[in-house]
């Protein structure tokens, strides 16, 4: 009888420490932000096509300045900033 409460303790163990440790909490996290930044790449190309080329310019202009920004600063809020507005203005002169 010892032996069987033994292996019934430790089978428990497991499952507790398989579901308490983030193993399963790490795999829905995962799933969950896989799935947002698919709905989010979606919405934002359906977004974009109306938009002039010009207009296209310069949200990738402005993409690209605020990760410059955030990089050169270490990811100061105003260096992301800064880097977006200058990207989006530069972008916007370079579809004239």
């Amino acid at each position: 009888m010892r032996l069987e409460q033994t292996s019934i303790f430790h089978l428990l163990e497991k499952l507790q420490s398989y579901f308490f440790t983030g193993t399963l909490i790490m795999k829905t996290i995962q799933k969950i932000t896989v799935i947002s930044i698919t709905v989010c790449a979606l919405a934002a190309m359906s977004g974009c096509s109306n938009m002039s080329r010009r207009d296209k310019n310069t949200a990738v202009g402005a993409g690209i300045g605020a990760v410059a920004g955030a990089v050169l600063t270490g990811g100061s809020g105003i260096g992301t900033a800064g880097g977006a507005a200058v990207g989006g203005v530069i972008g916007h002169q370079i579809g004239r």
